[in-house]
C-alpha cells in the first residue's frame, strides 16, 4: 500500500506463484514485499480420512497464499470414518505442524455454511484428475446460489500426487507396510495410520 493510501499494483507472472503456467500475466496487490491474493483468509474443507500427501502439498501451497489458512473437517453422521474427528484434527496438527498460519476446526451440515459462518470469502477444492472436475463444477455452482459472496479456488494437486486419495490409503491398507504408506501420507503421521489399520 502507498503512503497516500491507495493500493499499489503490479503485474507478475503467473508462473511467480506455485505450479502456474509461464507466459501469463496477472494484476495483484503489493503488500510488504510478498505475493499473496487480495483477501488474507481462506478455508480448506474436506473429509481427511486420512490426511494424504495431496492434502499436504495443497495445503502448503495455499498457506503461502494466505495469511490465514482453516482446515475444515467435516463430519458426516451417516458413514463410519477411519478416524474420529478428532483424530483427524490430531493428524491435520501433526502432518502441519511446521506451518504457523493453520487452524483446524470440524464442521457438521453444508460446507459452504460453515465457510460462511467463519467470515471467510475464499473456499479451496483440491482437484486430482481431470474426472474431479465435472462434480466439482456442480457443486461450486450450487454453493454459489446458496452463498454468491463466496468463491470457489480450485488447485490443482501436484503430478506426482494426482493419484493420491483418502480412498486410496484404505483401499491398499491390508497389504500395505510403513514403507509404502510413506509414499502416501506425511511422515509424521504414518505411524498412527498403520497403527489404526493394524486394529
Amino acid at each position: 500500500m502507498k503512503r497516500d493510501g491507495s493500493e499499489e499494483r503490479r503485474t507478475v507472472w503467473i508462473a511467480d506463484l506455485p505450479n502456474r503456467p509461464k507466459n501469463r500475466r496477472m494484476n495483484v496487490p503489493v503488500r510488504s514485499n510478498s505475493l499473496k491474493i487480495m483477501t488474507q483468509f481462506a478455508v480448506y474443507p474436506g473429509s481427511f480420512d486420512p490426511f494424504t500427501l495431496g492434502h499436504l502439498d495443497i495445503v502448503q501451497r495455499a498457506s503461502r497464499l494466505f495469511d490465514r489458512l482453516v482446515i475444515g473437517v467435516g463430519v458426516n453422521l451417516e458413514k463410519q470414518p477411519l478416524f474420529t474427528e478428532k483424530e483427524r484434527v490430531e493428524l491435520i496438527r501433526l502432518a502441519t505442524a511446521h506451518l504457523n498460519n493453520i487452524e483446524v476446526l470440524t464442521y457438521q451440515g453444508l460446507t459452504v455454511k460453515f465457510v460462511q459462518q467463519l467470515g471467510a470469502k475464499i473456499m479451496i477444492r483440491g482437484v486430482r484428475p481431470i474426472t474431479d472436475i465435472p462434480a466439482e463444477l456442480t457443486m461450486m455452482m450450487a454453493n454459489r446460489r446458496l452463498a454468491p459472496d463466496i468463491e470457489t479456488l480450485f488447485m490443482f494437486a501436484d503430478g506426482e500426487l494426482a493419484h493420491v486419495s483418502s480412498s486410496l490409503i484404505k483401499e491398499i491398507a491390508p497389504v500395505a507396510d510403513e514403507q509404502t504408506f510413506a509414499n502416501f501420507l506425511p511422515k509424521p503421521i504414518v505411524q498412527k495410520v498403520l497403527e489404526r489399520i493394524a486394529k
